[in-house]
């Protein structure tokens, strides 16, 4: 089962049809019974079809958080200590992938994140950027991961290879985030053998595409919450973007007006403009 965010209020799909819903997004999104929640929500309501869902808004509530996850795939480790090493940061990295404790940090809240069909943006003051695609958790006030959705972590590698204390200026400003289509919610957990795919164009031209299984994830989804949840309470439950592991080389970074497309198995894919 699915839930779309629109400009005209809740729809699940369930079965390849879908049922404007008299709900709210932020009550459903932060429901440890989420599923069960919107199957009842479905009693009585006559089926339409994906022209419900033409106007989407991201997948995240009004008064949620964004965070995120870094260095949780190998080639995410590689790719920073490549971008770092001048900088002398290359160790900083190497260490966080094998510690106890991962690298979490805040990404943004509700204004700067877009939704599937939006656009995001690359900072005026960078010179290498790209985009990050992450299954990202929805997790409710309990901790509880109700559903999953798309996410695009733009980062600008030339900020934080400059200097790891540069973090937050290269992943947190206007449009810095996207997420959706979706949220697909699910009681079990994402099988890992799904795949991540991201494919860039530009004029209509493919010039990136790059995969990864889930299953090269180093942690659990689980672990990363607790580490989130720790000290913090979201009482409106926040979204969490668990890393990536696909990284363009060195010799690639984003420009205007490129199409960003990132598919998950399951959940959908999420399409994005650069500003």
């Amino acid at each position: 089962m699915k839930l779309y965010n629109t400009k005209n209020g809740v729809v699940v799909e369930k079965d390849n049809s879908f049922y404007a819903v008299n709900t709210s997004w932020e009550t459903l999104v932060n429901d440890d019974d989420a599923l069960q929640t919107a199957t009842g929500l479905l009693q009585g309501v006559k089926a339409g079809d994906a022209s419900l869902i033409n106007e989407l808004l991201p997948t995240i509530g009004k008064q949620q958080e964004l965070w995120a996850c870094g260095v949780t795939y190998l080639r995410s480790k590689v790719g920073r200590q490549e971008e770092s090493k001048a900088a002398g940061g290359a160790d900083f990295y190497e260490k966080v992938y094998h510690a106890d404790r991962p690298e979490v940090f805040f990404k943004a809240t509700p204004h700067r994140v877009v939704g599937h069909n939006q656009q995001v943006r690359i900072r005026k003051d960078s010179t290498w950027d790209v985009p990050e695609p992450e299954l990202t958790l929805v997790v409710t006030t309990s901790g509880k991961i109700i559903g999953y959705t798309i996410g695009n972590d733009m980062s600008s590698r030339s900020i934080e290879g400059e200097n790891p204390l540069y973090l937050p200026q290269a992943k947190t400003y206007d449009q810095c985030a996207a997420v959706g289509p979706c949220i697909y919610l699910a009681e079990e957990p994402l099988d890992r053998s799904k795949n991540i795919q991201l494919i860039i164009k530009r004029n209509d031209a493919q010039v990136f595409e790059g995969s990864v299984d889930l299953g090269q994830l180093k942690r659990t989804p689980e672990e990363l919450v607790s580490y989130v949840y720790r000290e913090a309470s979201f009482p409106n439950g926040c979204l969490i973007m668990t890393g990536t592991g696909i990284v363009p080389g060195n010799d690639f970074t984003l420009q205007s007006g490129d199409e960003i497309s990132i598919t998950i198995d399951g959940i959908g894919t999420l399409v994005n403009s650069v500003a």
